[in-house]
């Protein structure tokens, strides 16, 4: 069967690796833009600022802003079939630097993603034993540890087993052998996944990408069947409508919406460049938001089912604690009948919680022995993110569990599955483009894939000393936040400003056969390349006006505090910003003095060749140089030359109207 005739003026993209099927595709782009942070983040946010209020300010700016930009990175990557370099690159030369920043920021991520890895497969080893070892606290000589007393044995053992963490980032300590070996673990775990490219990553997405929904959804059929679930969740889901005149919620929803679609990373770009040209990439960019942020909500259903269990628990033993002080009360001395409470701790028919509530409104001021309230909202409040909410609260809800090892070692092997997942996208994010730019590298890319990860685990052993914990906050806070958000800032106008908005819908139309809604030129040129401005400037007064701070373990009080960071970390913080933005402009000034070489080189030519001027050319078939060059350029490109492409058309021009020649031989046809 004759394959049908190229059409005329479009230039066939070269031959290029490409998936085994959409599933696979899907799965990948699903598996990176779902990680650690739908789990671990998005619950916390929810539950901080307002709730219900919070999802709606979150749908709506993942519709004016997400959608737009996801589908923006994705119709380049298919169209172009380039990785980040290439695509801005193709754009204009002077661009490329936005491509090397996303690589220097997908491999800081990186370094710190993968401790996080590390950290789940050292609870996951430990999660197959019973008693869970996190669930009482260790005795010496028939005492219990005093950090442990103080602060409760899953806290405990996070800071002082798994971590063993110093009380600051000044000290250092040595080594954790355990959690080194974890990390190497984890970095070859991804080197096996990564060996073969997406030949190989694709087939552990069937697993990885899956593995989790199927976990979430166990977690919230057991979640549900809790006491204290119904309080957890109609907690969670009580919308504060006020929280929509904060600045700083505006902020916090605009950055998740930013992260949790992985923009700007070059990862969207790389999977989408294996696609075919006629791949429906708007349907993809609707279905993988739409997907990620059902995802998010139904771990937030899983985290405060949970987590009201966790809580009602909590309140329950205060309750326990404080009718034994009452007993006691009365034993020794006078004490009026009429002030203890009846309370039937064991009676199913009735919430001895909300007895005990009642009671102490009445008569709690009257009774001496500083009683509490034992207060479930009280408890709820106490909002958890990150890592404390993986290895702490969660983890200590789990020990109260029938069957607790089982459940454990599920929850972390979840988090395992969703930490490869999103790892995979990040190194593609930087293997694609390396390959793409550079032929030696695309020769010997199984070496690269093994050298990036040999140098990512030996970078990633200072993540590993006692103040580990420390640099991978500094790293996850700082390092990509705001590169990520200046390189997202340029993506948006170059494609919409320097290329131009309809140009980009043109080719879209070109490779999809259909135009999409012409709503996506506004978007892109105003209002999300205003969003990204507000988000970096909110960002940058943040940082400016309010010194950086973190979070340390002091081991005598046995409670966490917040302590500023020292100038040297301080100094450490820009030189990871700077490093990961300098990319842009050396990108810049670097196509600039290039362009100027050439322009010179070619102009010396012509002038030897001619006396040192220019003849116009009535037709590009005259014999002077220019002509020859560009004659040169449109055969090597295969493009017709009575049918220019866009980016092409531009460069028919006498050469001394452009800035150089290099234009000329990198400006190609999206």
């Amino acid at each position: 069967m004759e394959k049908p005739p190229l059409q005329e003026g479009i230039v066939e993209p070269p031959a290029r690796d490409g998936w085994d099927s959409k599933l696979e595709y899907f799965l990948a782009q699903v598996g990176f833009s779902v990680g650690l942070g739908n789990v671990w983040r998005f619950p916390y946010l929810c539950h901080q600022n307002g709730g219900g209020a919070f999802l709606l300010l979150y749908v709506l700016l993942m519709i004016l802003v997400g959608i737009p930009l996801f589908f923006l990175e994705l119709a380049a990557g298919q169209s172009i079939r380039q990785g980040s370099i290439g695509v801005w690159k193709h754009i204009s030369p002077k661009l490329a630097g936005i491509g090397y920043s996303s690589c220097v920021v997908c491999f800081f991520v990186a370094l710190y993603y993968n401790v996080i890895i590390g950290w789940s497969l050292f609870y996951l080893g430990n999660s197959f034993q019973y008693p869970l070892p996190w669930k009482e606290c260790p005795k010496h000589d028939n005492i219990t540890v005093k950090e442990c007393a103080a602060s409760g044995p899953t806290t405990y053992f996070w800071f002082r087993k798994a971590l063993n963490i110093t009380d600051s980032i000044e000290q250092t300590g040595e080594f954790n052998p355990v959690i080194t070996c974890c990390l190497l673990a984890a970095w070859t775990i991804v080197c096996l996944g990564m060996f073969k490219g997406i030949k190989s990553s694709a087939k552990v997405m069937y697993f990885s990408s899956v593995f989790p929904y199927v976990v979430l959804l166990c977690f919230l059929i057991r979640g549900l069947m809790l006491n204290g679930a119904a309080e957890g969740i109609k907690y969670m889901f009580y919308p504060k409508l006020e929280i929509w005149g904060e600045v700083q919620v505006w902020r916090q929803a605009a950055t998740q919406v930013f992260f949790a679609l992985g923009l700007g990373f070059g990862s969207v770009i790389a999977y989408s460049s294996y696609n075919p040209r006629s791949n429906n990439c708007h349907r993809d960019a609707l279905t993988v938001s739409t997907i990620n942020f059902l995802t998010s909500v139904l771990a937030t259903l899983v985290v405060f089912a949970v987590l009201g269990f966790r809580a009602r628990e909590v309140a329950m033993r205060c309750v326990t604690h404080n009718l034994e002080k009452l007993s006691e009360q009365f034993s020794v001395g006078p004490l009026d009948r009429d002030l203890l409470p009846v309370i039937n701790i064991s009676d199913s028919s009735s919430d001895p919680l909300e007895a005990y509530r009642g009671w102490f409104k009445v008569h709690g001021a009257n009774v001496p022995g500083n009683l509490t309230d034992c207060s479930l909202e009280n408890e709820m409040n106490k909002g958890v993110e990150g890592t404390g909410l993986a290895f702490i609260a969660f983890t200590e809800a789990m020990t109260l569990f029938p069957g607790s090892p089982f459940w454990s070692a599920l929850f972390f092997l979840m988090l395992l599955n969703l930490g490869l997942s999103t790892m995979f996208g990040t190194m593609e994010g930087i293997l694609t483009p390396l390959t793409d730019n550079f032929k030696v590298l695309k020769r010997h890319k199984t070496i690269l894939t093994v050298c990036s990860c040999i140098i990512g685990f030996l970078i990633g052993m200072l993540f590993t000393q006692r103040c580990g914990n420390y640099f991978v906050m500094m790293f996850d806070d700082y390092s990509a936040t705001l590169p990520l958000i200046i390189v997202v800032v340029f993506e948006c106008f170059s494609v919409s400003w320097v290329y131009g908005a309809d140009r980009f819908l043109d080719d879209i139309e070109k490779m999809l056969h259909w135009r999409p809604p012409v709503v996506y030129k506004y978007l892109w040129k105003y209002v999300c390349l205003l969003a990204m401005l507000g988000l970096l400037g909110a960002s940058l007064l943040k940082m400016c006006f309010k010194r950086p701070t973190y979070t340390a373990w002091n081991r005598e009080k046995a409670s966490e505090e917040t302590l500023d960071y020292p100038d040297w970390a301080l100094g450490v913080l820009a030189v990871l910003i700077i490093f990961a933005t300098l990319p842009v402009p050396l990108g810049y000034i670097h196509s600039t003095l290039r362009n100027r070489a050439r322009r010179n080189s070619i102009g010396s030519g012509l002038g030897t060749d001619m006396g040192g001027v220019y003849t116009k050319c009535s037709t590009v078939e005259c014999d002077t140089p220019v002509a020859a060059l560009l004659d040169e350029h449109l055969e090597r490109n295969r493009i017709p030359k009575d049918s220019p492409s866009p980016l092409a058309e531009e460069n028919l021009q006498l050469l001394p109207q452009r800035e150089g020649a290099e234009d000329v031989e990198d400006s190609t046809s999206v």
